[in-house]
């Protein structure tokens, strides 16, 4: 780990677990992490991870390393009885000051557009291609079309749903936001955090 130009030479850099990374090298939807180290993972091995993991054993990460975890788009794929394993993966490889970000498909969202009869239309622009209402239900279709059968959405979230998976875990505190683009963003702490890195001040600083 390289030191950052103009950083303090003695501040540790800090290191973002990126979960279900798929191909891309940069964590570029928040600008947090833009000079942090990040750890790649993914159950897929042509996307070259760093540790290839399946979301429910994350073994290879020893306990408390990592000061934040990224989980964009990840939990849908798995069954819902998976769901509280993956979470206290999360919770276990994170430090005691750290947190996570889940990303999900808001499916009460999602549900409007299917009632406007919206189905396939385009909702935005992903760097994998165009996404879909079918897409965030289901699952990304043109990667599930070249045998990335990994991607096949096996559950689903709305507000209250997600509150009740949350409300399972041992996070001391969490929010949630729901987002323009049809996703739900949550930001969970491992412990309660001060006015400045509560999970509230978090969900503005990853401009969420």
């Amino acid at each position: 780990m390289g030191d950052n130009e103009g950083s303090n030479p003695n501040e540790r850099q800090k290191t973002v677990v990126n979960v279900g990374c798929g191909p891309s090298r940069k964590l570029t939807r928040s600008p947090l992490f833009h000079d942090w180290r990040q750890v790649r993972v993914d159950i897929e091995a042509s996307v070259q991870p760093d540790i290839i993991a399946d979301l429910t054993d994350l073994s290879p990460i020893e306990t408390g390393s990592a000061d934040a975890l990224w989980s964009s788009h990840c939990l849908e794929h798995l069954y819902q009885h998976q769901v509280s394993g993956a979470l206290s993966e999360f919770h276990r490889v994170i430090s005691d000051d750290g947190f996570i970000i889940v990303l999900v498909p808001d499916l009460q969202a999602v549900a409007g557009r299917i009632v406007a009869d919206q189905f396939i239309d385009p909702i935005y622009e992903s760097p994998a291609g165009t996404v879909t209402a079918h897409d965030m239900f289901y699952g990304f279709g043109p990667a599930i079309a070249e045998g990335q059968t990994s991607m096949a959405h096996r559950c689903g979230f709305t507000p209250s749903a997600l509150v009740a998976v949350m409300n399972g875990t041992s996070f001391a505190e969490y929010a949630i936001r729901r987002l323009p683009s049809l996703e739900l963003a949550v930001v969970a702490r491992k412990t309660v955090g001060g006015a400045d890195n509560n999970c509230e001040a978090l969900l503005g600083a990853l401009n969420l």
